[in-house]
């Protein structure tokens, strides 16, 4: 009895020391996140889940860490590394919860990568699947801006097709479901309410109005951009592309 005892204690501890193990990995990783340090997130998520495969979080924010290295790389292949990488981690996630809203957003986020970086035919082909996760993850928490930010790209892309890809796809899948500009400025909107100093939720706001030739309303947003500070790794990116956009729109005004 005593050794039973004995090995459920030295069980016990060692289950206690794991989940701190990896409650510091995550720990060390959301602060290289907020420091916009993405290689050394990426690191510290990873060992999260080689300490803990089971772990949900480790799980999606090594995808969401893939996705945002991926996005700062500038060749095509690598980037496709890193956007493949991103899917498969997102997939863990799920598998492991599927209830939960961060995992199938960045399954939908992936997915999306994926797609910029592929043909037109496999383009219309994920578009589902972007749209499909993005719902789930608004379903699964109404408040998550993110995924109202991915759901508002969905319906932009898909609004604005060229009348040969909406004929592509009609024959080939029987048309996408439907979208609006409309739909995308509201979701961008909903994105903004949640989270208003996210830069690029106003960055595509802009260009959405654009779509739409309300020239002052995209103006007003890449106002809003300049105004506000870089948080992320690519707000930089961000504001440069809306004080281009600017000027581009002040030969409109």
């Amino acid at each position: 009895m005593r050794v039973i005892l004995s090995l459920l204690t030295i069980f016990a501890f060692l289950t206690i020391a794991h989940a701190e193990t990896v409650a510091e990995f995550l720990a060390t990783g959301d602060a290289a996140y907020d420091a916009l340090d993405n290689e050394a997130a990426l690191q510290a998520f990873q060992a999260a889940f080689a300490a803990d495969e089971g772990s949900c979080e480790a799980a999606w924010k090594v995808s969401r860490s893939f996705a945002d290295i991926g996005d700062e790389k500038q060749g095509k292949e690598e980037r496709i590394e890193y956007f493949n990488k991103a899917e498969e981690y997102a997939r863990k996630a799920i598998a492991i919860c599927p209830n939960s809203d961060m995992a199938h957003l960045y399954l939908s986020v992936a997915i999306g990568r994926v797609a910029l970086m592929a043909g037109k035919k496999e383009q219309v082909q994920l578009s589902k699947s972007v749209k499909e996760e993005a719902e789930k993850a608004i379903e699964l928490n109404p408040d998550n801006d993110t995924a109202h930010h991915v759901y508002a790209r969905w319906h932009r892309k898909v609004a604005t097709l060229s009348e040969v890809q909406k004929v592509f796809a009609k024959v080939l899948y029987g048309g996408l479901p439907p979208a609006s500009l409309e739909k995308a400025v509201e979701h961008f909107n909903e994105a903004i309410a949640l989270n208003p100093t996210n830069i690029n939720h106003h960055l595509e706001l802009g260009l959405t109005y654009e779509e739409m030739k309300a020239w002052d309303k995209a103006e007003a947003e890449y106002q809003t951009v300049a105004s506000l500070p870089p948080l992320k790794s690519m707000d930089p990116k961000y504001k440069a592309e809306a004080a281009e956009r600017q000027k581009e729109i002040a030969k409109k005004l």
